[in-house]
């Protein structure tokens, strides 16, 4: 039985069904493992709260978690509430799939979203150790469409959606550290201005 909205270019299926025919055991493997990164989202969330604890990671650790939290507001709370769109395993059921069917709606891509979102939040502040994260980000997002279970564009609105909470982390992380520097530098302008008055 077909769940949701069926609309999709035939680009997209004419590509997923070339994907298919490239299956090989090594990347069934890669790609399996790929996707299933996003067990370890919840433990990434603790760490990027660990990171805001100390003062040399606080801002990254702030960035993520705020992207992070975006992200599935965005997606998973909003988008895929209202884009009711059918999924390709859903619309073509005789495809074996190499995971379990997903039970919500297609798009956009939420591990792709997820990933893409953590990946730019690292960038924007560590080029160094945001390259490799997108590339790994870039190899989830690839696994979605090689397992068939999302369509091309799903993918590019998980990445477009990602990289702009990644965006919103970053500026809301820095508008708050300008809010905090001002009121620290009057809260030490005010202890001075106490102290001068009584001497």
């Amino acid at each position: 039985m077909v769940n949701g909205d069926i609309f999709y270019f035939s680009w997209e299926l004419d590509f997923l069904h070339w994907l298919q025919g490239i299956h090989n055991p090594i990347l069934d493997k890669i790609m399996i493992n790929a996707t299933n990164l996003e067990d370890y989202v919840l433990i990434l969330l603790l760490i990027f709260i660990g990171l805001t604890v100390f003062p040399r990671s606080r801002k990254i650790g702030g960035t993520l978690l705020v992207a992070t939290i975006v992200c599935f507001l965005i997606v998973n709370v909003g988008m895929k509430t209202f884009i009711t769109r059918c999924r390709p395993c859903w619309l073509e059921p005789s495809v074996k799939l190499l995971v379990n069917a997903p039970h919500s709606f297609s798009f956009p891509s939420g591990h792709t979203n997820a990933f893409f979102a953590m990946a730019t939040a690292v960038f924007l502040r560590n080029k160094k150790i945001g390259i490799p994260c997108l590339a790994i980000a870039s190899l989830i997002a690839f696994s979605r469409l090689y397992l068939f279970v999302h369509w091309p564009t799903d993918v590019l609105g998980g990445i477009v959606t990602g990289i702009v909470s990644a965006i919103i982390g970053y500026m809301a992380i820095e508008a708050l550290s300008k809010l905090f520097g001002r009121i620290k530098k009057r809260i030490k302008e005010k202890k001075y201005e106490n102290k001068f008055e009584i001497n």
